[in-house]
């Protein structure tokens, strides 16, 4: 478990390890909002420790800030704040930071939150909000945004309850919420049940989100878990779909692919002349996607596959061009982030960035350290900008031990504690990347 900052330059293509005096202590599973404060600031709440032996374990409920100007750390002690938990959701609203859900595990019992707090970054004080209406049951996990109408939407998320002694059973939430304030104040709230339309994602936890430029919701990736008695299937996603909380509608990204120079048409040919040929007219079906498999021997002999996929449009086929089009879309060349849950996402000049996550292998659990960009104006192809070194992976990203149990956010037989927990370093690719760790929930 570590309690590193790095910083990765998109203008120099590379990451820098930041040693600040007095971090917070190592953890996962706990919370960061960037706000505008002070010249910019980081603020971090809770999370669990795990050390190695697993003999300790505990949830922290503490406040840090990270002076983004100064480059220091500070501790906020304020009374009234939610108990220790992991797995919960924190959003920046106005001069506010407001924080949804959770959970708190014991070697006794669980339990599962769907509490709301706020904290005022100008006061420093903790407030516990009551809002009016039904609102979500207890979970962790789930999507938390800002809408551009002032609403926090919470979507999906996960949770177990016990159905009989030494018997638990995990739901993957797939409803919506908004969290709506009651006319334009910030003391009174209401929850309102939303069902919107198009096409939302499949049932899932795990998954990560951002928010566009657009104020448009970004949902990536996951991990949907078959469940039977004491055996978990996990089927791992690297989907984009989209939640346009203006029109309350999902859609799916579609990625067009690179334009091609040599299939361009110009307008007013919008007939195809008799006798043309596929390539003349843009053609009418999508190549084939091609499946790139690597197989990589860890420490202890285990063979891992990790499969990556090169298809036509990124993340789905894009339906043959209309006769009005500019031009033809080819296909793209570019590789696509493989399936994973628990990746970082982070929107920046109209870029998403996709960092790192986990998927497994049979019972082993792998962890990733690749990073990869797309154009949200251009919506065309994926760009890696480091690559997973698979001859890396048999050491800081080798699989750990076998999965026991569950954490939290994503299914009920995969323990958190059980992240891979090796010492930190430089990991495959950049100078100075991130060690392969897994920033879950």
């Amino acid at each position: 478990m570590y309690n590193e900052l790095y910083i990765y330059s998109i203008r120099k293509g590379t990451w820098t390890k930041v040693d600040i005096p007095g971090p917070p202590p190592r953890r996962c599973a706990h919370q960061a909002v960037v706000v505008p404060q002070g010249g910019g600031q980081l603020w971090i709440f809770g999370g669990e420790f795990a050390s190695p032996d697993g003999e300790q374990f505990y949830h922290y409920k503490d406040l840090w800030v990270l002076h983004l100007a100064t480059k220091t750390w500070e501790q906020i002690r304020s009374t009234g704040g939610p108990s220790g938990r992991s797995g919960h959701r924190m959003v920046a609203w106005k001069r506010q930071l407001i924080l949804f859900g959770g959970f708190h595990e014991s070697t006794r019992d669980y339990i599962y939150y769907s509490d709301v707090y706020t904290f005022s970054l100008d006061t420093f004080l903790w407030s516990k909000l009551s809002p009016s209406g039904p609102g979500p049951t207890p979970r962790s996990g789930c999507l938390m945004a800002v809408t551009p109408q002032g609403s926090i939407a919470i979507y999906g998320g996960y949770s177990k309850q016990r159905v009989k002694k030494d018997v638990d059973k995990g739901t993957q939430h797939s409803d919506m919420f908004l969290l709506k304030p009651e006319d334009g104040g910030e003391d009174k709230w209401t929850w309102t049940r939303v069902n919107p339309s198009g096409v939302k994602p499949t049932v899932r936890s795990g998954f990560s989100v951002a928010v566009a430029p657009n104020h448009q919701i970004l949902v990536f990736g996951g991990v949907c878990d078959e469940e039977e008695e004491e055996h978990l299937e996990g089927s791992f996603f690297n989907d984009l779909y989209i939640y346009d909380a203006a029109k309350s509608r999902w859609f799916a990204a579609q990625l067009k692919g690179p334009k091609s120079e040599k299939k361009r048409r110009r307008r007013g040919k919008a007939d195809d002349p008799e006798g043309a040929t596929e390539e003349e007219t843009g053609g009418t079906s999508a190549p084939e996607p091609l499946e790139v498999i690597k197989e990589v021997v860890s420490e202890d002999g285990t063979v891992i596959t990790i499969k990556q996929v090169l298809t036509p449009s990124g993340l789905g086929v894009q339906p043959p061009p209309k006769a009005d089009d500019s031009a033809s879309e080819a296909s793209s060349t570019g590789q696509e982030p493989c399936p994973r849950s628990s990746a970082m996402l982070a929107v920046k000049h109209g870029l998403l960035y996709v960092y790192g996550g986990m998927f497994e292998a049979g019972d082993r659990q792998v962890t990733l350290s690749d990073l990869y960009c797309l154009d949200l104006h251009k919506m065309e192809e994926w760009k890696t900008l480091v690559e997973m070194d698979p001859s890396k992976l048999g050491g800081r990203g080798r699989a750990v031990e076998p999965l026991q149990s569950l954490p939290a956010c994503r299914g009920p037989d995969l323990d958190s504690r059980q992240l891979s927990q090796e010492e930190p370093g430089n990991g495959a690719g950049l100078p100075g990347t991130p060690a392969l760790r897994v920033l879950q929930c």
